[in-house]
């Protein structure tokens, strides 16, 4: 869908007629055209799935070991592992937001 913006880019076609073709938002033919004039083609191709793991392998094996420690080593009341406290957790030690 990209290169066919950028296609469309060449051809000189405003947004917003890219974006009904395309049956996309607005607001991503215009990103995609900023992509496009500041690094070309290759700008607009995609960087690939946003879900690929923001922690290196050392920084898992840290997460491991202060999950071993449970809950409680790190001030909540029970020793429950919840997706959230674990979200919360990776937050504080490594300063990367992931969603629960």
């Amino acid at each position: 869908m990209r290169l066919q913006a950028v296609e469309c880019f060449e051809c000189g076609q405003k947004n917003a007629e890219i974006a009904v073709v395309l049956r996309i938002s607005v607001r991503s033919v215009e990103r995609w055209r900023r992509a496009w004039r500041e690094g070309g083609e290759a700008g607009v191709l995609s960087k690939g799935s946003p879900g690929r793991p923001r922690l290196s392998e050392i920084q898992i094996v840290r997460l491991e070991r202060e999950l071993e420690c449970g809950p409680l080593a790190h001030g909540w009341a029970d020793q429950r592992w919840t997706l959230a406290r674990i979200k919360t957790l990776i937050g504080r030690l490594f300063h990367v937001s992931y969603t629960v």
